[in-house]
């Protein structure tokens, strides 16, 4: 089975420049149309322009961190069903547990592999 990620707009969260450029590459060879963002302001004000179909965010970022992000995008009744997968350098049952309350669908663990980023989103977009 061949996955067909043309035409599938995905974000990127994050405060560092290799995690959203390794993202960036690996979906884009996927097929997929990313926007990248630096941080949780810069995504909020992406987010209602290009209308991605589903959201990876960071947890730990400035400013505004990835639950704040989560619970906010999941607070907008626009893009409150938009699955959104949380990314964390920590695997902790306690982030886990916390990006759950926000309204996360996923939890990924840094440095995350090309499959489980496109596992991810084979299991939001398809399902």
């Amino acid at each position: 089975m061949t996955d067909n990620f043309q035409d599938l707009k995905v974000m990127v969260i994050d405060d560092s420049k290799t995690i959203r450029r390794t993202a960036e590459t690996l979906l884009k060879k996927a097929g997929c149309e990313v926007i990248t963002a630096t941080d949780g302001f810069d995504a909020l004000a992406k987010i209602a322009d290009t209308k991605p179909n589903i959201i990876f965010v960071d947890i730990m970022m400035p400013r505004l961190d990835g639950y704040q992000t989560c619970a906010l995008i999941k607070n907008n009744s626009a893009f409150k069903s938009t699955p959104v997968i949380m990314l964390s350098s920590k695997d902790g049952l306690f982030d886990k547990a916390k990006g759950r309350i926000v309204g996360s669908d996923e939890y990924l663990t840094k440095p995350f592999s090309k499959d489980e980023l496109l596992g991810a989103i084979r299991q939001h977009m398809t399902g």
